[in-house]
C-alpha cells in the first residue's frame, strides 16, 4: 500500500485524528485513486519527488547534513500533488494550498520541493521562485535551497550559486527569490512558484502575477505552492484562498486543477484538548514539539494578548488582529497609596496628547528601594465642551466625564481643546508641592510640539525628554512585560477608575511575528489614553531601569 492510500484510509478509520476538511479532501483523493476519470494515478510519478527529496536533500538547520526523512502526511501530500496524470502523463494539478500550524516543517519542505522542480522534474529551462512581499522573506526560503545544496555533494556538484540565483548547467534551469516589485515579475516563464507565508501578503497582486506568469504554451504542468500558516491580516489573499479552497473541498466549486489541503481544528473550543491538536498540527511529536505547544497554551491561558497568536499561528483559527489586553483579574487592584512630601523622590513620567476634544492623560510612576511594586500617580484632562456635549446627551464614547468631573477625578479646561502646556504645569506641581522630581518623561513626539519641548527641557533638563515611538518595535516587549506585572499585581495605580477605564478598552494588535501594540478593538471611540500615557513611562523605566533604580 502506497504512503497516501494509507494515510488516506488511516484518516478516514479514525486512526488518526483529522479535521473535516482533511477528511473531505483525501476521501475525494481515495475515490480518484480507485475510480479514476479524467486523471488516474501514477505510483512511479507520485514518489519521484519523494525519492528525490529522500536521497539527496539534506537538513540545513539543527541536525545539518543529515538525509530529510518526510513524514507521512508530507509524503501523501506530494503524492497526491504529483501523482495524477492525464493520459498525455501531464498532471493535473497545477496548485496546491496547504494551510498548517507554524513548526510543521514547511519552509524545508518548499525547499525541497523548489529543488526538485529545478533539477529532477524533467523540465527544460525551469524558472523556479520563492516569492513574498519583502525580499527578507523570499530570501528565507532561498537560503534554505542554498544551504540543502551546499550540505549535499550530488546536488552541489550539479547545481551553483550565481550572484542573484542558483543555476543548473545541465539544463539551464534557475531558482531565484522574488519580491512584490510588480516590474520584476514581466517576461517570466515559471515552472514552479513557492509562496511561503502566504497568510502575510496584503494585496494579490503578487499572486495574480505569478499565476499569470505560469500560462505560458512551454510550459505544460507548472506548478504554484503556497503552504502557510493562517494570519492577522484580513480580507487578504490568504482569506480569498482560504475560502476558494474550501469551496472546492466542499464541492461547490469546481476546479480540477487546484489541491486543498486545510489542517486546523474544527472548533476553538479544541483549543485545550491536547488529543485535537494534530488536528492542525500534523507533524507534532516529530517535526514540532509537544511540550512547546503545551507551553504555548499554558501561557495562553493567562495572557489573552498570547491566545490570539497560539489561536491562530498554531490552530489556524480565524481572528481579528485585535485581542482583550487583560482580564479584569489581571488589571483589577483596589490597593491604594499615599504620595504626599518625602513618600518618593524621583518619577519617570509619561503623557498622551490629544489633538481633538478628546481625554489626555499624563502618569508619573515611581517606586521605592527593596520595594518591586511601582506605583502610579495619574492626571486626566478634558475640555469644557466635552463636559457641556454630557447636558444634552450621553458620550459617544461611553465614558461618564461628568461623573468624572464632580468626583474631582478629571480637570476641565476652558474651551473645546486642551493646551498641553498643563503637561508641563502637573509635572511642575509634583517636583514643587511633592519634592517628586522628574528624572525622565516619555512622549509621543507626534503629538508635542518643538515650543512645548523646549519648555520641559528647560524645566527638567535637555535630556529629560524621551521619544517613545508608536509602533511594535517599541512598544511589544515593554506592552508583554506591563502585563506580566499586572498579573503579579505589581502596578499600584490608586484604583483609579479613569485608569480602570482606560484599560478594560485597551486591546492588542498582534503581528504576524506575535508583535503586539495597543489598540481600541472594533470600537474606535472608546478612550485608552490612559493606558497610553502609562505605556509611555513604562518604556522609559526599562530603558532607565539601572539608572534609575540607583537614584531611588
Amino acid at each position: 500500500m502506497i504512503e497516501l492510500e494509507r494515510y488516506a484510509t488511516d484518516i478516514l478509520d479514525g486512526k488518526i485524528i483529522a479535521c473535516d476538511k482533511i477528511k473531505r479532501q483525501y476521501e475525494k483523493i481515495l475515490n480518484a485513486m480507485f475510480f479514476p476519470a479524467q486523471y488516474h494515478f501514477d505510483a512511479a510519478a507520485a514518489n519521484r519527488p519523494i525519492e528525490f527529496i529522500e536521497r539527496f536533500c539534506k537538513q540545513s538547520q539543527g541536525k545539518i547534513g543529515k538525509p530529510l526523512k518526510l513524514e507521512p502526511f508530507q509524503k501523501a501530500m506530494l503524492q497526491a500533488a504529483f501523482g495524477f496524470l492525464d493520459d498525455l502523463e501531464v498532471r493535473q494539478y497545477h496548485e496546491v494550498l496547504c494551510v498548517i500550524g507554524r513548526k510543521n516543517g514547511k519552509t524545508t519542505l518548499l525547499a525541497a520541493i523548489n529543488l526538485y522542480m529545478l533539477i529532477g522534474d524533467g523540465e527544460g529551462a525551469p524558472e523556479c521562485y520563492n516569492i513574498a512581499t519583502a525580499r527578507d522573506q523570499a530570501m528565507k526560503g532561498f537560503t534554505e535551497c542554498l544551504n540543502m545544496v551546499r550540505q549535499s555533494p550530488l546536488l552541489a556538484r550539479h547545481i551553483r550559486k550565481r550572484q542573484a540565483d542558483l543555476y543548473c548547467p545541465m539544463n539551464f534551469g534557475i531558482l531565484k527569490a522574488l519580491a512584490s516589485n510588480t516590474n520584476s515579475l514581466d517576461g517570466l516563464n515559471v515552472h514552479n512558484g513557492v509562496i511561503d507565508e502566504l497568510a502575510a501578503i496584503k494585496n494579490r497582486d503578487i499572486y495574480d502575477l505569478m499565476k499569470q506568469a505560469m500560462s505560458s504554451e512551454s510550459r505544460k504542468q507548472p506548478m504554484l505552492w503556497s503552504i502557510t500558516t493562517n494570519g492577522f491580516v484580513r480580507n487578504s489573499i490568504f482569506d480569498a484562498q482560504y475560502e476558494y479552497a474550501s469551496g472546492v473541498i466542499s464541492g461547490k466549486i469546481k476546479d480540477d486543477r487546484f489541491l486543498p489541503l486545510i489542517y486546523e481544528l474544527d472548533s476553538k473550543n479544541e483549543w485545550d484538548k491536547p488529543e485535537m491538536w494534530v488536528k492542525a498540527n500534523p507533524g507534532l511529536g516529530t517535526i514540532k514539539s509537544e511540550k512547546e505547544l503545551t507551553d504555548f497554551v499554558n501561557k495562553a491561558k493567562n495572557d489573552p494578548a498570547f491566545k490570539a497568536t497560539v489561536m491562530v499561528k498554531d490552530f489556524n483559527m480565524t481572528e481579528n488582529s485585535t485581542a482583550a489586553w487583560l482580564s479584569w483579574d489581571q488589571l483589577n487592584n483596589e490597593e491604594t497609596f499615599d504620595y504626599s512630601r518625602g513618600r518618593f523622590s524621583y518619577l519617570i513620567g509619561g503623557m498622551d496628547a490629544a489633538d481633538s476634544i478628546d481625554l489626555n492623560a499624563a502618569k508619573a510612576i515611581c517606586m521605592r528601594p527593596g520595594d518591586d511594586r511601582i506605583y502610579v500617580i495619574q492626571k486626566y484632562w478634558i475640555p469644557e465642551r466635552k463636559i457641556e456635549e454630557m447636558k444634552n446627551r450621553h458620550s459617544k464614547d461611553d465614558a461618564p466625564y461628568d461623573i468624572w468631573y464632580n468626583r474631582g477625578l478629571i480637570e476641565v479646561v476652558p474651551g473645546n481643546k486642551v493646551n498641553k502646556r498643563v503637561f508641563l504645569d502637573w509635572f511642575l506641581e509634583l517636583q514643587e508641592a511633592y519634592d517628586i522630581y522628574p528624572l525622565y518623561i516619555g512622549y509621543d513626539p507626534w503629538h508635542i510640539d518643538d515650543s512645548l519641548l523646549l519648555q520641559f527641557q528647560n524645566a527638567f533638563g535637555k535630556n529629560a525628554m524621551v521619544q517613545v515611538r508608536q509602533g511594535t518595535a517599541t512598544l511589544s516587549a515593554p506592552m508583554k512585560e506591563l502585563a506580566a506585572d499586572f498579573d503579579a499585581g505589581k502596578i499600584i495605580y490608586n484604583n483609579h477608575p479613569i485608569d480602570k477605564y482606560c484599560l478594560v478598552n485597551t486591546y492588542v494588535k498582534t503581528d504576524i511575528n506575535g508583535n503586539i501594540q495597543p489598540d481600541k478593538g472594533r470600537n474606535e471611540r472608546l478612550r485608552i489614553d490612559g493606558t497610553a500615557a502609562l505605556l509611555d513611562a513604562y518604556v522609559v523605566l526599562k530603558n532607565k531601569w539601572d539608572e534609575y533604580q540607583n537614584m531611588i
